[in-house]
């Protein structure tokens, strides 16, 4: 019997015209013994960023009567302890300069480092439910509370600069160094802080010695005493303290004294290898994040 067509077959193309899409080409490798960071991954994600800042940022003064007033506060009061203590009673040596701004110099940087560090540490067993339910880079985490901590420097720094003007000290050039000083400072705490948070998701007895070990550091960054009342036969340990260069490197910034190019330089080295390696650490861990958090 002779084959009919109806009219709606007529406009239908013949089967060799009809072409399916291209599916996109999935390749799975085995990754090698680097595992690098995706750049590419990171700027894609790089709205969630801002949105894990501005969480960190509500979170931190949720709740609080004062709200930012506690960023001043903390420094302030560290710097009127160290005043009496070490400034009046202990008879420390700070040049031409008093005391009292001696140590806020070295406070402001220094507090936003230690907060950093400890909330970035933190910021992957704080953000469990997150990690568990979707996918996101996960170095965004102590990369946030890091940005986050920028707020509270800027409104510390506005105090100083006050002291500045109390203190009649006129602004040099050594002020064109501002900007690479809070930039090494903000890497050095994100290269500390993304190894500790991955690290605090395998052994948690990272949060319980965190505190400790940034009361410790303290004291060796020469945030209460400068380099130069060190013995020189041990001031040679300051320079594998990155902290004690860039709170040095600070306040010849802002006081107009000599900088310390060794030690800055020695500083940008170890803050660039211990990104690199934090940044390795932290790859190579994250995979297992998911399962034991």
């Amino acid at each position: 019997m002779p084959t009919t067509t109806s009219d709606t077959d007529s406009f239908l193309p013949p089967p060799s015209a009809l072409t399916l899409p291209e599916k996109p080409l999935v390749t799975i490798e085995p990754k090698g013994w680097w595992v690098g960071v995706n750049l590419r991954d990171l700027w894609s994600y790089r709205e969630l960023l801002y949105f894990l800042t501005w969480r960190d940022i509500k979170i931190r003064y949720k709740q609080t009567l004062l709200g930012g007033a506690w960023a001043i506060l903390q420094p302030v009061f560290m710097m009127l302890i160290f005043t009496i203590f070490f400034g009046r009673l202990g008879g420390v040596k700070t040049g031409e300069f008093p005391y009292a701004l001696f140590a806020f110099a070295g406070l402001v940087p220094w507090t936003f480092f230690a907060n950093s560090v400890t909330v970035s540490g933190n910021s992957l067993v704080g953000s469990a439910n997150l990690i568990t339910k979707v996918y996101f880079p996960r170095l965004l985490l102590p990369a946030a509370a890091v940005a986050a901590g920028l707020v509270d420097f800027m409104l510390a720094f506005i105090v100083l600069v006050g002291l500045l003007f109390f203190y009649m000290v006129p602004p040099t050039w050594n002020l064109l160094m501002l900007p690479p000083l809070i930039a090494l400072t903000v890497l050095f705490a994100l290269s500390v802080g993304m190894w500790l948070s991955a690290l605090n998701v395998k052994y948690r007895d990272v949060r319980f010695a965190l505190p400790f070990m940034i009361q410790v550091w303290l004291f060796v960054s020469s945030v209460i005493v400068p380099s130069t009342g060190v013995p020189e036969r041990f001031r040679w340990l300051l320079l594998l303290n990155p902290m004690s260069a860039i709170i040095e490197g600070f306040r010849s910034t802002l006081l107009g004294l000599r900088f310390d190019w060794t030690a800055l330089s020695i500083a940008a080295v170890i803050t660039l290898f211990a990104l690199i390696g934090s940044a390795y650490s932290f790859k190579r861990m994250e995979k297992h994040f998911a399962d034991i958090i």
